[in-house]
């Protein structure tokens, strides 16, 4: 069995890997080339593979990771936003889709309860496909797309009851104790995920996060998601409705992050099985028998229920451009469909003949949803040209889509690292009010700095889904403070590839990564022995009456020039250098003379420095040449550098006297 199963899965992967390609270069969406690679290796394609039912399972796996994913990226709180979409959206597309179908197969000559079942399972729509579509697009947060998945979420929940419903509709009895049972089975779940996403997730997880073992939080998030996938299977209701319970938990911590990013390579894999395992549903031989019934219903199919989501959503109140994108993204038939079906199939509601063109219909609707997604895009921006009244155009319900920007964060500030460097960035960002986000790896930290109500993550900020998370895609700098190397490193490959525009700062200890940071991307180099350096000769400098000004040059240009001075093999004194040592033994200071200052083109007499300042000019460097034979007459020049002896309380006054005057 595992020997098959390994042949199966090097068929899948070894035969999507050309077919993916080839669509990614032209330009389609990968997941069509997974559906055809289904196709092909499929029982009704080339045979490569017969038997499907591991092939299921995996596949089943990838559906509760999307879910679990797509419920770590939401909260609580979101859910909760999208209640009047869940309940009141969801209910007005079953209700209409189920009645209009189920009017058109009575119409047919269909029995009441076969064509009831067919409403019913035409109005479900793909979970799988038409989340990881808008995952992809970046569209998860607009609002069409919190639209989509709260209808999603119904009709999750809706295929449970149709499937207790199908005895009934089959000639059986049905117990109402079974519906209030699973009633009571919700609430307790929903009482469940509560109280987990309030007290036992963050606790549970803070534990394990403190071992620093990526390996331990790795398995206990699966295990999380798998157990309360599990509940909610055990509860009667679906595997990936549990799946995104789960992940709602996770949301609710400062873990979520971290979460994703380390789920989300294990959810592409499974995903991708399950859009192959959909694939090899498609009967080749029943299509070419039936080609232009298939084709008609699948094209009846996605226009009917178009126009039934596009007008569901104008229902709730929402414009033209958001019912056309939810209408064409909610099109297809869903692969809870082909569990339901299954389920009439085996009741006897359906024939077999009814039940594999319905499985034709269903597959090929979800081959043809990337292509009609798109459009949905091109409509929705053409619908902005056309008269249209008020209503239409800008609905009855904007502020959903004003609470889905509210806290969205742009040109702001990532700081990767909260410790003493981290801290002051974070203290000075707050001071010049430009909004910020704190990534840290230390449990211990997120929590404290969460409780004082620092804007802060738990994560490995060399994660893209934990630096997406923090907003990349959107922020104007990033501020790496991780002093190792080989982790300061990986996040500035990965902040430059997903935003190239991005700004980074990047800390290092040590002088050899300095040009490595600055070849992946890193915009500035700040080194810590460098700066350490730098402050050391600036003292050193001002103790030998170097002009502070010139230090502060110097320092600038040792910046711009990443070290390089001094990381040279020989450091060649600058002529300031030489006329310091010339008062090494002597404790008073230097001062240059402005170009524009006062003092500028006067005599000593003139400035009478001595009885107004209390100071004394001991000589006077001009190019380079000292001046001791000092008289009232002596004229100070622009670029003069005076050697002075000072009281330390008077020297700001005189240093007044040389400065460049503004204006």
């Amino acid at each position: 069995m595992a020997l098959h199963l390994l042949t199966d899965l090097l068929i899948i992967f070894g035969l999507s890997i050309p077919v993916v390609f080839t669509f990614s270069r032209l330009k389609i969406a990968p997941l069509v080339g997974f559906l055809l690679a289904g196709i092909l290796a499929g029982p009704f394609g080339l045979g490569l593979i017969r038997e499907t039912e591991n092939i299921e399972v995996l596949a089943e796996i990838g559906v509760v990771l999307l879910l679990f994913t797509i419920g770590i990226e939401f909260s609580l709180r979101e859910l909760l936003k999208l209640r009047r979409i869940v309940l009141l959206g969801g209910g007005l597309q079953v209700f209409i889709t189920t009645f209009l179908v189920a009017f058109i197969f009575w119409r047919l000559g269909y029995s009441p309860e076969a064509a009831t079942f067919m409403g019913l399972i035409v109005a479900l729509s793909s979970t799988a496909i038409v989340l990881k579509l808008l995952q992809e697009k970046g569209e998860i947060y607009s609002a069409h797309g919190r639209i989509a998945l709260g209808i999603l979420i119904f009709q999750d929940i809706a295929a449970v009851f149709i499937i207790i419903l199908a005895p009934l509709l089959a000639g059986e009895a049905v117990a109402g104790s079974d519906l209030l049972e699973l009633l009571f089975r919700g609430i307790g779940l929903v009482i469940f995920t509560l109280l987990s996403a309030r007290y036992l997730v963050p606790f549970l997880l803070f534990h394990v996060a403190k071992t620093r073992n990526g390996e331990l939080f790795l398995l206990s998030i699966v295990v999380i998601g798998l157990a309360v996938a599990w509940l909610t299977s055990m509860a009667g209701l679906s595997l990936a409705l549990g799946a995104f319970l789960a992940g709602l938990i996770i949301s609710e911590s400062e873990y979520a992050a971290q979460a994703l990013g380390n789920v989300m390579p294990f959810r592409d894999m499974f995903m991708s099985i399950f859009f192959v395992s959909t694939g090899m549903l498609l009967d080749l031989d029943l299509m070419r028998t039936h080609l232009f019934l298939i084709l008609a219903a699948t094209t009846l199919v996605l226009f009917l229920k178009t126009f039934v989501n596009a007008l569901t959503t104008f229902l709730i109140g929402f414009p033209m451009h958001t019912m056309i994108l939810v209408g064409f993204s909610l099109a297809q038939i869903g692969e809870f469909s082909l569990i339901t079906a299954k389920v009439g199939f085996e009741s006897g509601i359906l024939s077999r003949e009814i039940y594999q063109e319905f499985l034709a219909v269903t597959v090929l609707s979800m081959v043809l949803t990337p292509f009609f997604m798109d459009i949905g895009h091109y409509s929705a921006a053409s619908s902005q040209r056309i008269p249209l009244p008020k209503t239409l155009l800008h609905g009855r319900y904007r502020t959903f889509q004003e609470e889905g920007e509210e806290n969205k964060l742009e040109n702001h500030l990532i700081i990767i690292g909260f410790g003493v460097n981290g801290k002051n960035v974070g203290i000075a960002a707050q001071k010049a009010s430009i909004p910020y986000i704190v990534i840290d790896i230390n449990p211990e930290t997120v929590r404290q700095e969460k409780l004082k109500g620092e804007p802060i993550i738990y994560g490995d900020a060399a994660q893209k889904a934990v630096l997406e998370h923090a907003g990349v895609r959107t922020a104007k700098s990033v501020v790496v403070t991780a002093g190792d190397p080989i982790s300061a490193w990986r996040i500035i490959e990965t902040a430059r590839r997903l935003n190239p525009s991005i700004h980074i700062i990047a800390r290092t200890h040590f002088l050899n990564e300095l040009e490595g940071f600055y070849t992946i991307g890193a915009n500035e180099v700040v080194s810590d022995e460098f700066e350490c350096s730098i402050e050391l000769f600036a003292r050193v400098l001002n103790r030998y009456m170097v002009p502070e000004s010139e230090i502060e040059i110097m320092g600038e240009e040792l910046r711009a020039d990443h070290y390089r001075m001094l990381r040279s093999p020989e450091i060649h004194r600058k002529s300031v250098c030489e006329l310091s040592l010339d008062f090494a033994d002597v404790d008073i200071r230097s001062i240059r003379v402005g170009k524009n200052s006062e003092a500028a083109g006067q005599t000593l007499g003139d400035l009478n420095i001595r009885k107004r300042y209390g100071v004394s000019v001991l000589a006077i460097s001009r190019n380079n040449i000292l001046m001791y034979d000092l008289a009232a007459e002596t004229e100070l020049n622009p670029d003069d550098i005076l050697l002075v002896i000072s009281p330390p309380e008077r020297l700001e006054e005189l240093r007044e006297l040389f400065e460049d005057r503004v204006g």
